[in-house]
């Protein structure tokens, strides 16, 4: 395993491109992880991952819930090689924010996410990045 980081490597970068889903893990207000697949995207010059959902999803009240505290960490594998991205996250519903998280998700998957009424994005600001065969 590599060491923790922000850093990537280009095999890294390539690898968090290509248009795989990836679990998110949040912690519940009881302390517990509460695990959950999704589809997400990595801005890495900005050090940002994005996770599109509803407002009442677990995830998002448990990010909301954590308050500045809040930490969400992604991880998406393909066999044994994977890459975890780490950081404090919050929620947003603010309609640039949403919308610049849709076109990113689009991009990446090449199809819209859905798009209930109550739409928000769970913005995770990387710091700390672990990977394994990249």
């Amino acid at each position: 395993m590599r060491r923790a980081t922000t850093e990537l490597t280009p095999a890294a970068r390539a690898f968090l491109a290509a248009p795989h889903a990836a679990t998110l893990t949040t912690i519940r207000p009881d302390g517990t992880l509460h695990v959950t697949p999704v589809r997400f995207t990595f801005d890495a010059a900005a050090g940002l991952a994005r996770v599109t959902t509803r407002a009442g999803t677990r995830k998002a009240r448990n990010v909301a819930a954590g308050g500045p505290a809040a930490r969400g960490a992604l991880c998406q594998a393909d066999g044994f090689r994977w890459v975890t991205l780490e950081g404090r996250a919050v929620v947003d519903d603010g309609e640039a924010r949403v919308a610049d998280a849709v076109r990113r998700y689009a991009d990446r998957y090449r199809v819209l996410p859905p798009a209930p009424p109550d739409l928000v994005v769970i913005e995770i600001s990387v710091d700390r990045v672990l990977s394994l065969n990249l």
